[in-house]
């Protein structure tokens, strides 16, 4: 994965222009205004790189899903505004992403300078990676920069087309990303723990049978554990399980015994009768569960055997909460395995990344996010890349 080109390796870009993919599906309220600006300031760091050599910026993300129709109500004009705010720069508005109109809003600026082409997914041609479309989007720039990971798992014209026609490198985001998985399951420091939570193993079937020939150690919580321990002859009362996936639980341990991984599962757990905030609750082993309770959260026990498996780790690879995270009190094995990767990350014991689904509203909510060594926000991106599979815009980055 490190043999991708980066901002670095393109030279004499004065005047040139500069296709850059970036992430701008930011949330927008009724008015237009973003209400997040988190993806906006990830793009200030390949904007400025490529403006410092001169570059004329060209933006193309996606917004929304339009389908292939053009709707005004998912145009990139309000995000343009945002971003001018957020580059303290002006951002110029093309209402089109190829033809005249974008070739005209790109001869507009000066070299340094930023415009924002219209939704890539307002053209049919985007999603189905059409040829003629990567054409004439690619007769705009003399480069192309793909900074937006959370779409390389995509092949898409502004994904991967344009790649495949123009100098390809990534870019800064894109690069931390990149660097960020090589060192978790790429070429990691050895041993790997993964923690891997969430409500259903048959969302993560690819996930974990991935994960257990690559990881020393494979800690499972959330309602997926439920599954798990049902295939294990345990009760689990009326919690969340997927009990016609016995056969595949036992198929994902058979595999990580043969792989020499060690598979974690709660030994006690957190059980109520209803599921609602400060809901009545016990601590009890996973042979007490009652018929009429359900397990919402990992208990005290299990936290701790994940914790000592951290402390054996020197790499942590995190997906997904190990309870109901959302609800009080039913996230504090949650909470407290996340503080523990935290404390150890920060202090350089462990190299902690994270990321897909719910893991950065439960790491954020863990209120420890900034200290882990990365946290992805990149979602389906994330999880293909733990899945093992290929990523055709990373792909199309490669030298």
């Amino acid at each position: 994965m490190t043999d991708f080109n980066r901002i670095e390796d393109a030279d004499n870009l004065a005047g040139k222009t500069a296709l850059v993919r970036v992430d701008f599906n930011v949330p927008v309220d009724k008015d237009g205004t973003v209400t997040d600006d988190t993806r906006l300031r990830a793009a200030l760091g390949t904007v400025n790189a490529l403006s410092g050599k001169g570059a004329k910026v060209a933006l193309l993300a996606h917004f929304g899903r339009p389908k292939g129709e053009r709707k005004p109500e998912l145009s990139l004009r309000p995000v343009a505004e945002a971003f001018a705010g957020v580059l303290g720069a002006p951002v110029a508005f093309a209402e089109d992403c190829v033809g005249e109109v974008a070739e005209n809003a790109i001869a507009s600026i000066q070299g340094g300078g930023v415009v924002l082409l219209e939704n890539t997914r307002f053209h049919p041609g985007e999603e189905k990676n059409d040829d003629a479309l990567a054409d004439e989007m690619a007769k705009l720039g003399d480069v192309y920069v793909n900074d937006a990971f959370s779409a390389a798992h995509r092949a898409h014209v502004s994904t991967e087309g344009l790649a495949r026609r123009l100098p390809a490198y990534a870019g800064r985001a894109m690069e931390r990303e990149l660097d960020a998985l090589e060192k978790a399951l790429g070429k990691p420091e050895r041993p790997v723990l993964a923690v891997v939570g969430g409500a259903k193993v048959s969302t993560k079937i690819d996930l974990l049978k991935n994960l257990v020939t690559r990881v020393d150690a494979l800690a499972i919580g959330g309602g997926m554990a439920n599954t798990f321990l049902a295939a294990r002859g345990q009760p689990v009362g009326k919690s969340l399980c997927e009990h016609d996936l016995a056969d595949t639980c036992r198929e994902i341990e058979a595999k990580a015994k043969e792989s020499g991984c060690d598979i974690i599962l709660p030994q006690d757990v957190i059980v109520a009768k209803e599921f609602a905030a400060n809901a009545p609750h016990r601590t009890c082993g996973i042979g007490e569960v009652a018929d009429d309770e359900m397990i919402l959260d990992a208990g005290p026990q299990t936290v701790g055997l994940v914790v000592i498996a951290m402390d054996a780790a020197k790499t942590l690879v995190w997906n997904g909460p190990l309870g109901a995270f959302e609800t009080e009190p039913f996230d504090k094995a949650t909470v407290d395995a996340a503080r523990a990767a935290a404390e150890r990350a920060k202090s350089g014991k462990l190299i902690a990344v994270a990321g897909g689904g719910d893991t950065v509203a439960a790491l954020n909510h863990a209120g420890v996010a900034q200290d882990f060594s990365f946290v992805s926000t990149a979602g389906g991106a994330f999880l293909e890349w733990m899945e093992g599979k290929a990523l055709p815009g990373v792909d199309a980055l490669k030298g």
